[in-house]
C-alpha cells in the first residue's frame, strides 16, 4: 500500500538480508510467555557471570583478556562444536529447555533460523550507538531484520581469489578480473600445464558457495512481500552463475572435488589446483594448512561480471546473540561489545593462531595487520585488499530461514552433478523444492517467485 515501509528494510535505511513481517510475526509467537532463565547467576557481593558458547578459535584467549581486565563481569568459556557437527544443535537444544548461554555464536546464514525459534535477543535498544557506527554497514544489515537487530557481527569475509602466482607467471596467465577472463585463463593453464586447473567446483560444502556466486551477479534467492516469503533459486542471475559454472565444469577447465578435503588439500599443495575463491579467512587457513606454499600464493579481487560496477559478496562469517534466556542482557552487551570493538579483544583472538578473518569493525584493520606475518604472501597488504573488496559487498542478500536444509540438499544435487548426473542448476532447484515444505512446516507463508 503507498507509504508502507517494505519488510525487511532496518532503521539505517540499508535493505535487511532477512527481515520480514512473517519472521517477526512468528518470533513475537514463539516469545510469548517466555522469560529469561539462563545464564550464570550473580553473587550479591560479586561480578556478574556470564556464559558464553563458541566455537571460534580464540574464543578462551579473549574470555581470559577480558576477565583480566574487567572486575564488574565475569565470563565461563565453554567451547562447542563448529556448525553441524554438534554447535547448532547444542544450542538449539539449550534454548528449549530455557537455558542457553548468555551469549553465544552463529553464523550469518543460520542466524534467521535461530531468530524464528526465538534463541537471540533483540538487542536493537540494547546495542550502543556508539559500537554500531563503528560496524561496516553491510554487515549489520545481515543481523537487522525490519529493523531490528538481533546479533552483533564479529567478522564479514568478502569473497577473494587465492592464486599461484607463481604457475601464473611461470605460463604467461594473466590474473582474471572478470568471469569472462576468468573462463580464458583457465583455458590457457589447462593447456600450457595439462595436470592443473585454476579452482575446484566443490560437491560438498558448494552450496554455500553458489550462493555467493549468485549473491555477487544480483540473486535474491530469498525476499519477501507482505507476510510471505518467496525463494527462487534459480533466478536470471542464478542461472547465469549455474551455466557458467556448468560449463566450466563439462569442459573440464575446474576440478570437481569436495569442499575442505584432503583430495582437495593435496591438489593446492601439489599445484594441480592453482586457485581458490573464498571467503578472506581462506587466507589464514591456507598458511596453516598449506606451509609449503609460502611465496607461491598472492590474492586478488575476486573476478567481476561487470567491471564498472564492482560488486562483491560474502563466504564465511560469525555473529554474536545475547540469548532470549540471559539474566543479564546489558553486561552481556558490554562484553560482545568489547569483543567486537577492542584492539585488545582482537590481539587475544589473534595470539591462538594465524587468522585474517576481516573484522566487522573496520577501525581495526590497523591491528589485524599489524598482528599478522604477511611473508607467505611475500609481503601483500592483504587487509588492505580485504578492506577495499569489503566495501564493495552488495547490501541486497537475505538468508533463508533453514539454510541447514537449503545446503543439505544443494550438496547432494552437487555431488550427482559432479559425477555426471543431473546439472548444478537442477541441484539449484532441487534444494529449493525440498526446504520448501520445512518453510511451511514452521507456520510460514512461503511462495516461489
Amino acid at each position: 500500500m503507498p507509504g508502507h515501509r517494505r519488510p525487511g528494510r532496518p532503521a539505517t535505511g540499508r535493505r535487511a538480508t532477512a527481515g520480514t513481517t512473517a519472521l517477526l510475526t512468528l518470533l513475537a509467537l514463539l516469545l510469548t510467555g517466555c522469560s529469561g532463565g539462563g545464564g550464570a547467576d550473580t553473587a550479591k557481593d560479586g561480578p556478574v557471570r556470564l556464559t558464553f558458547w563458541s566455537a571460534l578459535r580464540g574464543s578462551q584467549e579473549v574470555v581470559d583478556e577480558f576477565n583480566r581486565t574487567h572486575t564488574n563481569i565475569k565470563v565461563d568459556f565453554a567451547q562447542v562444536p563448529s556448525g553441524e557437527q554438534g554447535g547448532w544443535a547444542k544450542l538449539s537444544n539449550a534454548a528449549r529447555a530455557g537455558n542457553a548461554p548468555d551469549v553465544a555464536t552463529i553464523e550469518y546464514p543460520q542466524l534467521p533460523g535461530f531468530t524464528i525459534d526465538g534463541v537471540p535477543r533483540d538487542i536493537s535498544k540494547l546495542l550502543p550507538d556508539s559500537v554500531r557506527r563503528k560496524i561496516l554497514p553491510q554487515a549489520l544489515d545481515l543481523t537487522t531484520f525490519d529493523g531490528r537487530t538481533y546479533a552483533v557481527p564479529v567478522d564479514i569475509e568478502p569473497m577473494v581469489f587465492l592464486y599461484r602466482k607463481d604457475i601464473f607467471a611461470k605460463n604467461h596467465i594473466a590474473v582474471p578480473k572478470t568471469w569472462a577472463e576468468f573462463e580464458s585463463s583457465a583455458r590457457k593453464l589447462k593447456k600450457k600445464a595439462p595436470r592443473s586447473r585454476i579452482a575446484s567446483l566443490f560437491t560438498t560444502g558448494g552450496t554455500l558457495y553458489m550462493a555467493a556466486y549468485a549473491w555477487q551477479a544480483g540473486a535474491t534467492w530469498y525476499d519477501t512481500s507482505g507476510d510471505t516469503w518467496r525463494v527462487s533459486m534459480d533466478d536470471a542471475p542464478t542461472r547465469k552463475v549455474a551455466d557458467y559454472w556448468q560449463g566450466l565444469k563439462d569442459d573440464d577447465l575446474v576440478r570437481v572435488e569436495p569442499g575442505s578435503s584432503q583430495q582437495w588439500r593435496a591438489h593446492l599443495r601439489s599445484g594441480e589446483t592453482a586457485g581458490y575463491l573464498a571467503g578472506a579467512w581462506a587466507a589464514g587457513s591456507m598458511m596453516a594448512s598449506t606451509p609449503d606454499g609460502k611465496g607461491k600464493w598472492a590474492i586478488a579481487p575476486v573476478p567481476q561480471w561487470d567491471a564498472a560496477k564492482p560488486k562483491v559478496s560474502t563466504q564465511g562469517g560469525s555473529t554474536f546473540m545475547v540469548t532470549k534466556d540471559s539474566n543479564h542482557p546489558k553486561e552481556a552487551m558490554e562484553f560482545i561489545s568489547w569483543m567486537v570493538t577492542s584492539p585488545d579483544a582482537l590481539r587475544a583472538k589473534l595470539a591462538s593462531g594465524v587468522s585474517s578473518a576481516f573484522p566487522s569493525v573496520p577501525g581495526l584493520v590497523p591491528v589485524a595487520r599489524k598482528e599478522m606475518d604477511t611473508s607467505y604472501f611475500s609481503g601483500q597488504d592483504i587487509f588492505g585488499l580485504f578492506d577495499e573488496q569489503a566495501k564493495l559487498i552488495a547490501p541486497t542478500w537475505q538468508w533463508g530461514p533453514r539454510m541447514v536444509s537449503t545446503t543439505t540438499s544443494g550438496d547432494d544435487g552437487l555431488a550427482k552433478a559432479g559425477a555426471g548426473s543431473g546439472s548444478v542448476l537442477e541441484a539449484l532447484r532441487d534444494a529449493q523444492s525440498r526446504t520448501m515444505p520445512d518453510l511451511k512446516s514452521l507456520g510460514l507463508s512461503v511462495t516461489t517467485r
